[in-house]
C-alpha cells in the first residue's frame, strides 16, 4: 500500500495530507471519529500499533510520558497508566496551560484506567501542570497524518504539536535527547521531500505501525525552542501560556519579535489602538532599557492614567494566587508588558492578591483577557473582575 500512496514529486504537505485521508477512507481503514479528514486519523489496528510501545526500551525506562490527546493514541495512554507512569496530555488547543496530568482515582480498576485514557477521562481525571511545574518529560508521543522512514513528519496542519514541543523546550521539560514516537497505519508511512520541512517541524525517532517498529535514526535536529518570528499575534491571543513564555524569554534577553510585528509600529503618530493591538515597543531593539528607565516610564504611564480617571466608572480586577516572593514592581512590569497597566494597584502581597483599578469595564475586561493564563514566579495567576464592582471615583 505504501507504493500506491507514494506522493508525486512536487507534492505539497497539503497534497500529501489529502492523499492519506482519502486513502484511509476509500480503503476502509478509517475508524471513528470520521471522516478522518482534517484530523490526526484514527485507523484500524491503532490499538495493536500502540501496544508495541511496551517492547521499547525508551518506554520502559521513561517515568513521565507526554502523549497527545488524539484518538489513535488511546492505547499508548492506557499502556502508560497501566505501567503506573506519569501521563501528561496537552490541554486541547493549549487554551489553558500546557499539560494536564492524568490522575486515576486510588485503586482504579482496569475499566477506570481505560476511561482515563479516553477524551472523557482526560476531562474528568486531569489536573493542570503550571508553566513552572518542573515537568521533566522522558518520552513524547505524537500523532501524525504522514511520516517518512527518515523520521520526517506531517501533522494535520495547525502546528500544535510543533508548538507544544517548542514550548516544552522553552520550559526545559525536554532536551534534544528526549525520544519522540509516532503511531500511524502502514499506509501513512510515505516518502516526504526534505524541502517540505521547516526548522519548526518536528521529527520522530520511532514509528509504530500495526505491523512494524521503525527506528528512524533521524539526524535532523528537532526545534530548539519557540521561533518567535513565526508566531502571530492571533496565536499569542489563543494560547495564553505563550504570553508567559514570551515574557520569560524576553526577561532573559532573547529576541521575541513576532511574525506580524514591525519595529516602526512604535512611531508615536500611529493610532493608539494599533499600538496596543500590536504590543508595539514590546520587542523593538531599545526595549532592553535599564530598570530605572522602565520604572520612570511606569510612573509616566500611571500619571497619564490618573488624568483619565474621571472618564468612566472605575472597574476593579482581582488578581489571586500571587507567589509569596513576588514584588509589586515585578507585577507592575508584567502588567505593562501585557498592555494592562491599571490606574492604581492595591497590593496585598501577604494575602497573595492584588486589586487593579481600570477606568471602565471595557478596559478591565480587556486586561482580564490579556492576563489570562499568565504565570509569574511559578504560579499561574487567577485573574477575574472583582466580585463587588464599585466606583472608587
Amino acid at each position: 500500500s505504501q507504493r500506491e500512496l507514494c506522493p508525486s514529486s512536487g507534492a505539497t504537505k497539503g497534497d500529501i495530507r489529502e492523499k492519506v485521508w482519502d486513502y484511509l477512507e476509500a480503503c476502509g481503514l478509517a475508524e471513528f471519529p470520521r471522516p478522518v479528514h482534517h484530523r490526526i486519523p484514527n485507523f484500524k489496528g491503532s490499538h495493536q500499533a500502540c501496544c508495541s510501545i511496551k517492547e521499547l526500551d525508551v518506554f520502559n525506562r521513561a517515568s513521565e510520558i507526554k502523549v497527545d490527546p488524539d484518538k489513535p493514541l488511546e492505547g499508548v495512554r492506557l499502556a502508560t497508566l497501566q505501567a503506573r507512569k506519569t501521563l501528561l496530555v496537552p490541554t486541547p488547543r493549549l487554551r489553558s496551560g500546557l499539560f494536564n496530568k492524568i490522575v486515576p482515582p486510588p485503586g482504579a480498576t482496569k475499566e477506570t484506567l481505560r476511561i482515563c485514557a479516553t477524551s472523557q477521562g482526560i476531562k474528568e481525571y486531569s489536573v493542570p501542570v503550571g508553566l513552572d511545574g518542573k515537568a521533566r518529560v522522558d518520552l513524547v508521543v505524537v500523532g501524525s497524518v504522514a511520516v517518512s522512514e527518515k523520521g520526517w513528519r506531517i501533522g494535520k496542519g495547525e502546528g500544535y504539536a510543533d508548538m507544544e514541543y517548542a514550548m516544552m523546550v522553552s520550559m526545559g521539560a525536554v532536551t534534544e535527547d528526549t525520544p519522540l514516537i509516532t503511531i500511524v497505519h502502514d499506509c501513512q508511512v510515505v516518502d516526504i521531500a526534505e524541502e517540505l520541512l521547516g526548522d519548526h517541524d518536528l521529527t520522530v525517532d520511532y514509528i509504530l505501525t500495526p505491523t512494524r517498529t521503525i527506528k528512524t535514526n533521524c539526524k535532523r535536529p528537532k526545534p530548539r525552542g519557540i521561533i518567535w518570528h513565526k508566531v502571530s499575534y492571533e496565536m499569542l491571543g489563543k494560547i495564553p501560556i505563550l504570553k508567559s513564555l514570551r515574557y520569560k524569554e524576553k526577561q532573559a534577553g532573547k529576541d521575541v519579535t513576532l511574525q506580524d510585528e514591525q519595529p516602526d509600529l512604535a512611531n508615536a503618530n500611529k493610532p493608539a489602538v494599533l499600538n496596543e493591538k500590536a504590543m508595539a515597543g514590546n520587542t523593538r531593539p531599545q526595549a532592553s532599557m535599564s530598570s530605572a528607565e522602565t520604572g520612570q516610564q511606569y510612573v509616566e504611564s500611571d500619571s497619564l492614567s490618573l488624568r483619565l480617571e474621571g472618564s468612566g466608572v472605575i472597574t476593579t480586577v482581582y488578581v489571586g494566587n500571587i507567589p509569596p516572593n513576588l514584588r509589586v514592581s515585578e507585577l507592575k512590569c508584567a502588567l505593562r508588558e501585557f498592555h494592562a497597566a491599571p490606574l492604581r494597584v492595591n497590593w496585598q502581597g501577604a494575602q497573595h492578591r492584588a486589586f487593579l483599578d481600570y477606568k471602565d469595564k471595557a478596559t478591565a475586561e480587556s486586561a482580564v483577557s490579556s492576563l489570562k493564563g499568565l504565570s509569574l514566579g511559578g504560579n499561574t495567576l487567577r485573574v477575574e473582575l472583582a466580585k463587588n464592582q464599585r466606583n472608587k471615583g
